[in-house]
């Protein structure tokens, strides 16, 4: 009987007759002693609930009784917190296990997904790079064309050598391979300059760096102009003065610039070879490695569900209880609300006729 139907029955002009349930009820509610001024609970009503406790209150089995409560309370002086913390606390004691499961699924549930989120990144970084691997065209050199123009600048050297060596055969009989390589190593002092003013269109030309550039090719050339003059008429000797300058001039940075192209061009080719190996290769290896990871993906997938499937049950009765404690926290509540609205316009006698 709620607390409402007790105020209707206190001012009915019929006896109101109780129900076996609820003359259980009376017997088991305590007996609170009734003043005009204050109503107090005892304080053992309310006492926490301890977590070795394995009996449920009788006043949270039977609805009737939790109503009860209320309208004790709230006819008291006591506190409606002091009974809810009670049931909150009951519950807590109920649901402990129950969350730690949740928790522990849910933990496992992130870190599957967590592996499972790294793994698809993985996949995706590797169909990437087989996507860019696989659309890297071939880089176009000029390798032979290279390697020939070396031949020739090298060809151009060793005649120029021999040039200069018959040239200087007739003054210097002895020891004339000796000098006719230092001639020539002096006229291929241009090697050494890093820059080629030839070569160089936005720069100013010094005369220093127009003689460090010219002076040796210069001055070998006309050594082996003189020594020719000896044994060659002059004209011809002046055509091979010509001839061996300009070859000093262009043939070593040639035999230089074909040199530093070789470099670039084996490079490229080199790479070339490397990006067709890979094409083979590395597309295979990172193919096995995506499919790999996809079965890797689909066992952590299987078990995923597993988890979810087995965290199922205790989420519900989680659910459930907590459903419950609010229910029953509402319902106390609600009974010890409509209880306290009426306390100040009750008097003792009433509230005792209430409470039997």
């Amino acid at each position: 009987m709620s607390f409402f139907d007790r105020v209707k029955n206190l001012f009915s002009s019929k006896p109101t007759v109780s129900s076996p349930d609820e003359e259980a009820i009376v017997l088991n509610t305590p007996q609170v002693p009734i003043s005009q001024e204050v109503i107090t609970v005892p304080t053992s009503e309310v006492q926490p609930f301890s977590p070795e406790m394995d009996i449920i209150p009788f006043w949270l089995e039977n609805e009737d009784a939790l109503r009860d409560e209320g309208v004790i309370f709230g006819l008291s002086e006591s506190k409606a917190e002091e009974k809810i913390g009670a049931i909150r606390n009951y519950f807590a004691h109920q649901t402990a296990e129950l969350e730690k499961t949740v928790e522990y699924h849910s933990e496992k549930i992130g870190e599957i997904n967590l592996l499972i989120e790294q793994k698809e990144t993985r996949i995706n970084e590797l169909t990437e790079k087989a996507r860019v691997l696989e659309n890297r065209e071939r880089t176009d050199h000029q390798l032979p064309r290279t390697f020939i123009g070396i031949v020739l600048s090298l060809a151009m050297c060793i005649g120029n050598y021999y040039l200069i060596d018959e040239s200087i055969l007739t003054n210097f009989p002895q020891n004339h391979y000796v000098i006719a390589l230092g001639i020539f190593l002096a006229g291929m002092f241009n090697l050494f300059n890093p820059k080629s003013l030839f070569h160089e269109k936005d720069s100013s030309i010094s005369w220093r760096q127009l003689l460090e550039e010219v002076g040796m090719p210069l001055a070998a050339s006309v050594f082996v102009f003189v020594q020719s003059l000896d044994n060659q008429s002059f004209l011809r000797s002046f055509a091979l003065f010509f001839f061996v300058f300009f070859l000093f001039l262009f043939a070593g940075k040639l035999l230089l610039s074909n040199l530093t192209v070789l470099k670039t061009d084996s490079g490229i080719w080199f790479d070339n070879l490397r990006l067709q190996k890979d094409k083979i290769n590395k597309v295979q290896e990172w193919e096995d490695e995506i499919t790999k990871l996809k079965l890797e993906i689909d066992e952590q997938r299987v078990e995923k569900w597993k988890i979810v499937d087995a965290l199922k049950l205790p989420e519900a009765e989680l659910k459930r209880l907590n459903e419950r404690r609010e229910m029953l926290v509402k319902l106390f509540e609600s009974e010890f609300n409509l209880a306290r609205s009426y306390r100040e316009k009750l008097t003792g006698k009433q509230i005792q006729d209430i409470l039997k």
